[in-house]
């Protein structure tokens, strides 16, 4: 399906205010694409880089494929970082989880390291509903600057997961993301607490990541494989919509609106559309906003 100009006119968060944080995007999905993407945003991350990305779970999962990033990760020149997980699995171990991202075919990517190898620091999130601090990745502060690199698609948790859940439940150690979900009730098992303050909790988790950073971040979303589901479970249900295209923004949360926006935008994209509002999942960007994260409204540009 080719990609039609008309859907970007009925984007309920573009503006044309130049106060507004830009995002660029475009529907062509190759590596160089990707690395145009990056360069459009006219900077380059500073110092030491962690490059925050997803291995997938299984060979099933929708995660990146090594070969689309490899000329964009070898261009950054970073290190790829991930965390372990909170649930059994390939990757419930700082161990398991290297030896995931090895079998999914990154390490010829770049240098690997597994945040939370050496252990976990907490960190202050300076307005909070629920968690007074974030539990994240020891090796956080290895690195002088972070670029997130996600894959876009739905999720049965979230409603979706772009920039800001790769960072909030990316960066957090296995405790952390146990932190998150229970709302700062527990870090020592899964409970149940209710949908908005699990989303409210991932967004104050972003605003410690992004404090902590001092700011030196950048994101780009890919809009590929867009499954209903998370690249966390094994076997995702099977994408019933089409690839959308690439996008980068110094804003995650105008990144993740726009996305949101392109979803809804789509003639196919009712599956996931369906997925984000049963779970509130635009309740994330409105809290993110309202912590002074980023913006929902946003410039779009298009790339040539």
């Amino acid at each position: 399906m080719q990609f039609e100009a008309s859907r970007l006119e009925g984007l309920e968060h573009r503006t044309d205010a130049q106060s507004a944080p830009e995002v660029f995007f475009t529907p062509i999905i190759t590596p160089e694409s990707l690395v145009a993407a990056y360069h459009a945003l006219g900077r380059k991350p500073e110092g030491k880089t962690a490059i925050k990305v997803h291995s997938g779970e299984s060979e099933k999962s929708n995660n990146l494929n090594p070969s689309l990033v490899k000329d964009l990760v070898q261009e950054i020149g970073g290190t790829l970082v991930e965390c372990a997980t909170a649930y059994d699995g390939n990757r419930e171990t700082p161990e398991k989880s290297l030896a995931t991202f090895k079998k999914h075919g990154y390490a010829d990517l770049a240098p690997i390291q597994i945040m939370d190898m050496s252990g976990e620091i907490e960190i202050p999130v300076a307005k909070h509903r629920h968690i007074a601090y974030d539990i994240v990745g020891k090796h956080i502060d290895d690195y002088d600057s972070i670029f997130v690199l996600s894959h876009f698609k739905g999720h049965p948790m979230g409603g979706f997961g772009g920039a800001l859940k790769n960072v909030s439940i990316g960066i957090a150690s296995s405790n952390g993301k146990r932190w998150i979900h229970s709302a700062g009730v527990t870090k020592d098992k899964w409970v149940e607490t209710p949908q908005d303050a699990f989303l409210e909790s991932m967004a104050e988790a972003d605003e410690a990541v992004i404090s902590h950073m001092h700011g030196k971040m950048m994101y780009l979303n890919v809009m590929n494989r867009l499954s209903v589901d998370c690249d966390c479970l094994a076997s995702p249900t099977e994408p019933d919509m089409h690839d959308i295209g690439v996008l980068s923004s110094l804003d995650p949360v105008a990144l993740d609106q726009a996305c949101v926006d392109l979803i809804h935008t789509a003639p196919d994209g009712a599956s996931v559309t369906e997925r984000i509002a049963s779970l509130h999942g635009e309740h994330i960007l409105e809290y993110a906003e309202e912590l002074g994260i980023g913006s929902r409204a946003y410039r779009l540009t298009v790339l040539d």
